[in-house]
């Protein structure tokens, strides 16, 4: 039996997708190598997102072949779709698949074990493209399944290369979900994750909306969280908050994209908000939800960012408080306008306000962990940890603060209540169990 690894860069929606291949070779006889188990067949499923994505998929790739040398090679995902090219003369590479046909992985692992030819399977976006709708079931080792809801993305922000390699926006079909949702629910996933490029977006070509697929989920029998990726603050109206908020499924943990607390540098961006309409939103999350845990994504030094513009936006986030902040600094990629645009900041800029915002974001996620000790709250516990020498059993509250118990065996995928009584280290809260 011939076994085979998928090495997952990127975000959740490759997370899901790797999970729907190596689901997809297990149907079809094959078996799943162990992490340190030499394979028979390799695949790198890749991401794009910078130029320096681009850099660890070769690496990484030409890393995973020196470790499993007799292994074929499958290169798929976002930079094999964007940059075609790149990814033909990554030599190691047997087969070659993008972002819009993960279901030909079988059929093109098999002509090539029987021909040893190499193949290139890229197939176009095209505006009239359907949901390539996979299913997944069970997630290796993991209590939280991640469930890819949507595809794709009409934004076209100035910095980002993703338009290209995931095509326009496309979404699973209502009937597909709840059947995939059910099939999760009943192999024993008390949380689920609804992931897409732009989930934001979602049913827009059905007539429906984010909120028919988060009612949907809560519904499912067995299913006791639902959590949401990443959204555009733009699409999150009251209205749209107000009918969230009557789901209690739903966590209250919203990864609101920002990029920038400055109007200037965001028209820049081509982002469709600015940055009042962003703060009237996490408002009204705020006033509908119970103590909210808000993160965001940072872009420091985009092109012709200021000392003016930059004051703008630190100012602007010590305003909101987030739990949490991912802070990038500017990465200039090849084929979006901004990689053409004037006043490029210098590295050495973008260093010195990426250390600034760094140690905001360390400060405010301190506070906000903060808040909850002396309080009751209720964690999933996933997975041992070892802190100062002793173990425990970790999980999240619903707000995705990390809590931990005691280890014991027996409690993974348990839910736990108690009082959280005091800092383990600077992400983990210990809760004393009722």
């Amino acid at each position: 039996m011939m076994k085979a690894k998928v090495i997952t860069l990127g975000c959740k929606v490759n997370q899901y997708e790797s999970e729907a291949m190596l689901s997809s070779l297990l149907q079809h006889g094959f078996a799943a190598a162990e992490d340190k188990e030499t394979a028979d067949v390799v695949i790198l499923n890749s991401c794009t997102v910078t130029a320096e994505s681009d850099r660890k998929v070769r690496q990484i790739f030409r890393r995973a072949k020196k470790d499993n040398p007799d292994a074929v090679m499958v290169l798929t995902g976002c930079m094999a779709q964007a940059f075609p090219e790149d990814a033909r003369r990554l030599e190691e590479a047997d087969i070659i698949l993008g972002t819009s046909n993960r279901k030909r992985l079988v059929p093109d692992l098999l002509a090539f074990l029987s021909a040893r030819q190499r193949i290139i399977d890229i197939a176009p976006h095209t505006n009239d493209e359907k949901f390539e709708n996979l299913n997944v079931e069970n997630f290796t080792g993991r209590t939280r399944a991640f469930v890819k809801i949507e595809d794709g993305c009409n934004r076209f922000c100035s910095y980002c290369i993703i338009p290209y390699a995931r095509g326009r926006v496309r979404s699973k079909p209502l009937e597909n979900l709840k059947a995939e949702l059910a099939g999760l629910g009943a192999n024993g996933y008390k949380e689920v994750v609804l992931t897409g490029i732009n989930l934001s977006a979602y049913g827009q070509e059905f007539g429906l909306h984010l909120c028919d697929a988060i009612e949907a989920a809560c519904a499912t029998p067995g299913i006791e969280r639902v959590r949401l990726g990443s959204l555009e603050p733009e699409q999150l109206s009251e209205d749209v908050i107000r009918r969230m908020a009557k789901q209690k499924k739903l966590c209250p943990q919203f990864h609101l994209s920002l990029q920038s607390g400055c109007d200037a540098t965001l028209k820049r961006m081509n982002r469709r908000y600015n940055a009042a309409e962003y703060q009237a939103c996490c408002e009204i999350l705020r006033e509908e939800f119970d103590n909210p845990a808000i993160t965001t994504d940072v872009i420091v030094g985009f092109p012709g960012e200021t000392e003016e513009e930059f004051a703008e936006t630190e100012r602007f986030l010590k305003t909101i408080h987030f739990y949490e902040m991912h802070i990038f600094k500017y990465s200039r990629r090849a084929g979006t306008r901004a990689a053409d645009m004037p006043d490029q900041v210098p590295e050495g800029t973008k260093s010195v306000r990426s250390d600034i915002l760094l140690a905001l974001e360390k400060q405010q996620s301190l506070e906000y962990r903060g808040r909850f000790l002396g309080t009751e709250e209720e964690i999933l516990l996933e997975e041992p940890i070892e802190i100062d020498g002793t173990k425990y059993m970790m999980g999240h509250t619903r707000q995705y603060v990390k809590g931990a118990v005691p280890y014991e065996e027996g409690l993974k995928n348990k839910t736990v209540k108690g009082i959280f009584t005091k800092a383990l280290n600077e992400e983990v809260l210990l809760l004393e169990k009722e």
